[in-house]
């Protein structure tokens, strides 16, 4: 319990001493970090940063060579991937693309759709979607699993200014309906300023972390991004 008598948050991922190394190549160095339910946490970093090797440590799809991972019990985790491909000749409907290895039954996929805001596309074929209209059929897919954390690799890929302010709002607010937490990928912290509780911003090791506001005027993300990213 906190001191006023509220719930601590769940952590669903803890890291601690987390090291990565591909060959003799470090990427990640010394990587403490805790997830909780309920919270959204922004990595960004440049490119080459070790941001999806993170992710994908504390997920489970990269062994560590040193430090632990630790996740809450039965943990379910929703992912929402930077970039798929879909063959154009493959006869694909939403509606498969989503009962893609799930049991969902149609009004499931119908509640998902619903709930990012593109109900009633069920029988479109996936090839004629647009960015974001494919982001958030991708979300949707993520959605089905009822996860208990979303991690979510640049959502935003794709997708034009409007279309990315707009997904932003609604990853924030199934957050608020569901109260699950999100770990989100970007390269640019501005994009995710307001949609965000947390930062930690990455270069192999953790330069700094805490609120959006703070980090944007901390000196080390300063040197990583340049005076101009402030």
């Amino acid at each position: 319990m906190m001191a006023d008598g509220g719930l601590v948050p769940r952590p669903l991922i803890t890291a601690q001493g987390l090291c990565v190394a591909y060959g003799a190549e470090p990427v990640l160095d010394r990587i403490d970090l805790t997830i909780h339910a309920g919270e959204i946490v922004t990595v960004i970093g440049p490119n080459g940063s070790g941001k999806t090797t993170l992710v994908r440590a504390l997920m489970g799809l990269v062994a560590p060579g040193s430090g632990t991972v630790e996740r809450a019990a039965a943990l379910t985790i929703g992912y929402v991937p930077q970039t798929l491909v879909v063959d154009a000749t493959l006869p694909l409907t939403v509606r498969r693309f989503l009962a893609l290895g799930t049991t969902a039954e149609d009004g499931d996929m119908r509640s998902a759709l619903d709930e990012v805001g593109i109900g009633g596309g069920m029988d479109q074929p996936v090839q004629t979607l647009s960015g974001g209209q494919m982001r958030r059929v991708l979300l949707a897919r993520a959605l089905l699993r009822d996860p208990d954390l979303l991690v979510l690799d640049e959502p935003t890929s794709g997708v034009d200014f409007t279309g990315q302010a707009e997904l932003y709002d609604l990853i924030r607010r199934i957050r608020d309906r569901r109260q699950c937490g999100v770990l989100l990928i970007s390269h640019n912290l501005h994009l995710v300023m307001a949609a965000t509780d947390r930062v930690v911003c990455l270069n192999h090791h953790i330069c700094c972390e805490g609120l959006p506001d703070s980090v944007s005027r901390n000196p080390a993300y300063l040197d990583l991004f340049g005076p101009g990213a402030a």
